[in-house]
């Protein structure tokens, strides 16, 4: 009888985070963080490199575990991965920074939370501290998709320190293409219903979130992300006026500081310095963020960046099955 293949472990811890409590939106302070264990790992005493996994909008890690007929969950395609000799044994942390606005960004914000502070200061030295890690820079690496993917990016960028290699699936990016083009349908939606709060809570009040509502929830998040202000309305400071639509050029000014295409030639050097940078993007991304991949691959290209850049015959969603590409990439580069 042939031996049953040994398949990994997830482990549901709890992190208390200090700096989220008492947030602007009175979300969650205790979160759960799903840990993959691999293959082997409860029979040795090695240490092992990590891979931060980010969810997209509206996504947390106990969303990459959900079972689908169709589909892998993310312990599943690990297992598989590592079972086929495909990629290297790695733990692989799945953060939650969601939000009720739908998301964080992975970023600090007066309007939502210290996001960006939960996962470097809280959840990285938690992983370190309790299980066999590698705990340096060049053992780490950050991953996501959509926002995640912008999270992944933008933590590489700013802590070199921290994260070896960085994966960005379809990752928000070239702002005038993925989100300009969504403000006049917000603008019109958000007067319709007598503000951004008006419409936050007819939201809050839906049994059942139809899609239709994604559009006006992600300008509303990407706000209180790019342009927080306390005193503004929800806490937002927002990029257009809010009865004629016509855009706040100073407000838009701010967004654009956080656009990775802008912020390239900054952190030119830490990326650099990655032992992997890998994106990708669908080719009819419905945000046109192959266009914006686009631009960033070729300005880092002229900044002597080393990248791997792929494109693939797809759209932005359901694209989980690109982790197939870059997980075993990034598992080498950090072993």
């Amino acid at each position: 009888m042939k031996k049953k293949e040994e398949n990994g472990r997830v482990v549901m811890e709890k992190i208390d985070s200090r700096v989220l409590r008492a947030n602007p939106l009175g979300d969650p302070h205790v979160r759960t963080l799903p840990v993959y264990l691999p293959p082997g790992y409860d029979r040795s005493t090695r240490r092992y490199p990590v891979i931060y996994l980010l969810a997209g909008f509206t996504g947390s890690g106990r969303m990459m575990l959900n079972f689908a007929h169709f589909s892998e969950a993310i312990d599943q395609r690990l297992d598989r991965l590592i079972g086929q000799g495909l990629m290297k044994p790695c733990i692989v942390v799945l953060p939650d920074c969601f939000t009720s606005f739908g998301g964080s960004q992975y970023l600090n914000s007066r309007a939502t939370g210290r996001y960006a502070d939960h996962f470097i200061r809280e959840i990285v030295p938690f992983v370190d501290k309790r299980y066999r890690t590698m705990p340096v820079a060049r053992h780490r690496a950050v991953a996501g998709k959509s926002s995640g993917g912008y999270g992944a990016l933008v933590h590489g960028m700013w802590h070199p320190d921290v994260f070896g290699a960085v994966a960005s699936h379809s990752g928000d990016m070239y702002f005038e293409y993925s989100y300009l083009p969504d403000i006049p349908k917000a603008a019109t939606e958000f007067h319709r219903c007598g503000g951004p709060a008006s419409w936050f809570r007819r939201f809050q009040a839906l049994h059942r979130k139809p899609h239709s509502t994604t559009l006006m929830l992600n300008v509303l998040a990407m706000t209180a992300c790019y342009s927080p202000n306390p005193r503004g309305e929800l806490g937002c400071e927002f990029p257009f006026d809010l009865e004629t639509g016509e855009l706040r050029d100073a407000v838009w000014r701010k967004w654009l500081d956080f656009d990775p295409v802008r912020m390239l030639p900054k952190y030119a050097r830490a990326l650099r310095g990655l032992r992997l940078l890998f994106l990708d993007a669908g080719v009819r991304d419905e945000w046109n963020l192959h266009l914006g991949a686009r631009i960033f691959v070729r300005r880092a290209a002229a900044l002597g960046i080393k990248h791997v850049y792929q494109e693939f015959d797809d759209g932005h969603m359901d694209i989980s099955y690109r982790y197939d590409v870059s997980l075993p990439l990034l598992a080498k580069a950090i072993s």
